[in-house]
């Protein structure tokens, strides 16, 4: 008959699996106008494919497939225009959610194309930053067990703002620890705030501020457990120009095993504000 399509016809007009043609029908959501009590063989008649194109484009804009079948069986007008402008809604989340994506994404790459470009390794060297956002967490840290427990911990108390990535995770040096050469108890770990995450604060949130200034550095190859040496070259380095060191010392690792194989790229940062 030339009104009467089989499963495996419609399935190729209409570009749909067979298998979903047949779930379709197991929920009651799309049936066949007959099936053949002998051998179980599906059909389908022409007045069925514009019904069959409502199903494809509801579900292509992200309608469940119980809120479809809903629609379908009331004919709403209303209820269709409620179920597409709470999509719409949730459409706009996601579009929200991707650009927060796509910047956090520009973020990483920028800075690790920078990192390939430092050249003056273990040279202690001034340079201005600008004003950072921090959420930070204010305990004795002596271990990497500890690090990572410490960070988990950060993170708990911040689920919703920002995310753990490398680059974006620093500790502290107290003053204290720093005048006793104990270069491998921190006093703090800290997550930087990208631009994205800063629009996520709310009044009376719990953050610090990094304040804009001038600012001692070394960037060094290694890791945590690397440092110390270079600490000594940073804080020679103030002395014999006469700064006044203001605040903490920072250490942050932007290239690790974790990020490359190679060792020669590992790369690390410490920093410390000061007055020229």
């Amino acid at each position: 008959m030339r009104n009467k399509f089989s499963i495996g016809q419609m399935s190729k007009l209409h570009n749909i699996p067979v298998k979903t043609l047949r779930y379709y029908d197991e929920i009651g959501l799309f049936k066949p106008i007959e099936v053949n009590p002998e051998n179980g063989y599906r059909y389908y008649s022409i007045e069925q494919f514009k019904l069959l194109d409502i199903i494809h484009y509801l579900k292509m804009l992200g309608v469940p497939l119980a809120e479809i079948k809903k629609q379908i069986s009331n004919r709403d007008i209303n209820g269709l225009i409620d179920t597409l402008q709470e999509h719409k809604t949730i459409t706009e989340q996601k579009i929200e959610e991707l650009e927060i994506a796509k910047k956090k994404i520009d973020t990483r790459i920028h800075e690790f194309e920078e990192a390939k470009k430092i050249k003056d390794i273990a040279v202690p060297f001034v340079k201005t930053i600008p004003e950072r956002k921090i959420i930070q967490l204010k305990e004795t840290i002596s271990s990497i067990f500890e690090l990572e427990l410490s960070l988990r911990k950060l993170k708990q108390q911040y689920q919703h703002l920002a995310s753990i990535f490398i680059g974006k995770v620093g500790l502290t040096i107290s003053k204290n620890h720093f005048q006793r050469d104990s270069f491998l108890e921190y006093s703090s770990i800290f997550l930087i705030l990208e631009e994205v995450e800063k629009s996520k604060l709310i009044e009376g949130m719990d953050f610090t501020t990094l304040d804009e200034g001038t600012y001692a550095s070394i960037f060094f190859r290694g890791g945590h457990g690397d440092a110390p040496p270079y600490f000594k070259i940073l804080n020679d380095f103030i002395k014999k120009n006469n700064y006044k060191v203001k605040g903490d010392f920072m250490i942050r690792t932007i290239i690790d095993r974790f990020i490359s194989n190679n060792n020669d790229e590992f790369l690390a940062e410490i920093q410390v504000q000061i007055e020229i």
